[in-house]
């Protein structure tokens, strides 16, 4: 989990692609859902919190990825690139 985390630190940081940064911040609450679940397997057996809270972390993925991708797309149509350095249209 601690890989996965920070392989998609370093996605977040390095890249200048919004796709590539949008992967990275996938690969983030990825890791979160390991620890989720591996903490829940070290608790109690009946109470099924972490992976509760790991279906909450889909959900969430799933709705940020859907607003992400409209704004990549919106910024292709509008600058013609998806290179993050580019967006300086979009500030105020």
């Amino acid at each position: 989990s601690s890989l996965l985390f920070s392989l998609g630190i370093y996605a977040v940081i390095s890249r200048q692609n919004a796709v590539a940064i949008l992967m990275g911040i996938e690969l983030i609450l990825n890791s979160a859902n390991i620890n989720f679940i591996a903490f829940n397997r070290f608790g109690n057996f009946a109470v099924l919190d972490g992976h509760v809270f790991s279906i909450f972390v889909v959900v969430l993925a799933a709705a940020e990825a859907a607003v992400a991708l409209a704004i990549i797309i919106n910024l292709f149509k509008n600058i013609g690139s998806v290179n993050v350095d580019n967006a300086q249209e979009l500030k105020g």
